[in-house]
């Protein structure tokens, strides 16, 4: 579906940013509920309570002088991320894929010396990235190793899948692929690939890179439509289970798929993006208002996340 008027847009049932806010992240979001996703560390912490699985945490660096001993956190790792806890938008995120002498390789290809390193770091803990650059924390984490179904359609970084979770119920879902353009990161406004999922399925269906809809990366050529989304049902149960956790009405959840852990959560956001749409060629507001008709019925997860695959299916 391509839309290019507001009336088109209307029929569709597409989703505005000003209608998100008024109407569903203001009051189904609960003020008091946002530093459970606004910081990546109480999201861990939280989930990790509740047995979901998210990746390995190597070390925290809260006050300046920790920052001098970031060798002796690191360990001669090799592979790691370096990421600000209240960061967003992949603002501050570093990936290391190895080491040169006294150097750490990015996962681009270059080099960054120890000592613009901890400059990073510091620069992490005065709120350079944190949504309204307050002080922050940095943490160091496992790198991973993302499944290889999408080794062909991803460019350096990480791929991964957010899912919006509606009163606790998954109602659409994209896979993000990283690109050259978007320096390895799985961030739509950085020029990474959204890619729509058949819900019912867990197949890939066509793609937008910006606005504009393609068939296959951009880098690499391979086609983006009908690779097979490892793991799926789980996914979304992990998705509805995020809804349940957090107390949120209205919900982005981002997991990864690593080739030997399988499933784990990335983060969770308060204010997902609207772009997975496009991706979809369909509009979010049929499906949120489907569910909210029918949500006093869906009181497990199990029940949430048939009624998904089941009405949310691409024609």
């Amino acid at each position: 579906m391509r839309w290019a008027l507001p009336g088109a847009l209307k029929r569709g049932g597409v989703l505005a940013i000003n209608r998100r806010n008024a109407h569903y992240t203001q009051f189904l979001n609960p003020r008091k509920q946002y530093p459970l996703v606004d910081d990546k560390l109480a999201t861990k912490r939280l989930v990790m309570d509740s047995g979901i699985s998210v990746p390995e945490l190597y070390g925290l660096v809260e006050a300046p002088y920790q920052a001098r001993n970031l060798d002796q956190i690191l360990q001669e790792r090799e592979n790691f991320v370096i990421k600000p806890a209240r960061g967003s938008g992949g603002k501050g995120i570093l990936v290391f894929s190895g080491r040169y002498k006294r150097a750490y390789r990015l996962s681009n290809g270059h080099l960054m010396e120890a000592e613009e390193l901890r400059h990073h770091v510091l620069d992490i803990l005065g709120g350079l990235f944190s949504l309204g650059g307050q002080p922050d924390k940095a943490f160091v984490e496992e790198k991973v190793n993302f499944d290889p179904v999408f080794e062909a359609v991803s460019y350096q970084g990480v791929p991964d899948v957010r899912i919006i979770v509606f009163m606790a119920v998954p109602v659409m879902a994209m896979v993000r692929l990283p690109t050259r353009r978007s320096d390895g990161k799985a961030n739509l406004h950085k020029g990474a690939v959204g890619v729509g999922v058949d819900m019912a399925t867990g197949k890939t269906l066509g793609g937008v890179l910006g606005n504009a809809p393609v068939a296959e990366h951009p880098d690499t050529g391979h086609p983006i439509v009908g690779l097979q989304v490892p793991h799926w049902e789980m996914l979304l149960s992990l998705a509805a289970r995020c809804g349940d956790l957090t107390g949120m009405g209205y919900l982005g959840v981002d997991l990864v798929l690593d080739r030997i852990k399988g499933p784990l959560l990335l983060e969770l956001n308060a204010r997902p993006g609207l772009n997975i749409q496009i991706a979809n060629g369909a509009g979010l507001l049929p499906r949120l208002e489907e569910v909210r008709r029918e949500r006093c019925r869906l009181r497990e997860v199990e029940d949430r996340v048939r009624f998904s695959m089941e009405r949310f299916a691409a024609l």
